[in-house]
């Protein structure tokens, strides 16, 4: 019985393992720092202090954008680029963004 139980466990593991988010995407963050790759930003929901947020990034495969869409104010979308940093002074509430290179890469950071 014992052999089983540990079968058991061990079979539990692995499939929630299996279930894990594969895009790299986030269920959510805390902090003024967003990383761009792999078509996705992360972490996303992110929760901000109000001032500078940054975007970097990182091991990025394709080129990839910063457009606002909503927002208390509406920051300077960035380039598009494969490397480098991009930074937005958001005020409190809750903004969207997305890459307009990539259907379905989009982003929420609220600003407390």
């Amino acid at each position: 019985m014992r052999l089983v139980s540990m079968l058991f466990t061990v079979l539990t593991i692995v499939a929630l393992a299996a279930c894990s988010d594969s895009t790299g995407g986030s269920t959510g963050g805390r902090g003024n720092a967003i990383t761009v790759s792999n078509n996705s930003f992360n972490p996303t929901p992110d929760t901000a202090a109000a001032g500078v947020v940054t975007f970097t990034w990182t091991n990025a495969s394709n080129s990839h954008n910063v457009t606002w869409l909503t927002g208390p104010t509406t920051p300077a979308n960035s380039a598009t680029m494969t490397t480098g940093t991009h930074q937005a002074t958001l005020q409190t509430g809750t903004y969207t963004y997305r890459c307009t290179v990539h259907s379905g890469m989009n982003g929420t950071i609220v600003v407390e």
